[in-house]
């Protein structure tokens, strides 16, 4: 069985993200969401309102992100 060099479409070629690209992106997403989580509950313990906002944008955009990920997949 041979294969026709002429009728291999790459990934490249096609536009198309290799797996492992799309799990690093919702990965990364997912992190993002978690820090900010983290940070949220250490701004609630210390009653530090600055660093609560900035957990909660944190968290929001990694949630957001791991929504666009998930649309694209």
């Amino acid at each position: 069985m041979d294969l026709d060099k002429n009728k291999i479409i790459t990934q490249d070629e096609t536009g198309e993200l290799a797996p492992i690209d799309q799990v690093e992106d919702r990965v990364e997403a997912e992190m993002k969401r978690l820090k900010g989580e983290a940070k949220k509950h250490v701004a609630d313990g210390l009653q530090d309102e600055e660093l609560a906002r900035e957990g909660e944008r944190l968290k929001e955009e990694g949630e957001r992100e791991l929504r666009e990920t998930n649309d694209s997949a």
